[in-house]
């Protein structure tokens, strides 16, 4: 069960939106900030074909300008 976190910056203005497509996505959560345009973002997937599509799908939102690795960990 991998489970990953990042700092995520968005494109220009587009936090909101950015929070909003995130907190969609199966396996996400996230924890905006309430003074600066970045956001965590912690995934939980039940195996590692599961993340990989769901990496897929975090590099493919538009409005996602950046993605950062802070941890990572696999119990496999």
């Amino acid at each position: 069960m991998p489970i990953l976190s990042y700092l995520v910056l968005p494109e220009a203005g587009a936090k909101e939106q950015l929070c909003t497509d995130l907190s969609t996505m199966e396996g996400c959560e996230i924890i905006p900030s309430d003074n600066e345009e970045v956001v965590v973002l912690v995934t939980d997937t039940p195996d590692e074909k599961t993340e990989e599509t769901l990496q897929k799908s975090l590099k493919n939102l538009p409005s996602l300008q950046s993605l950062s690795m802070t941890f990572g960990h696999s119990a496999e």
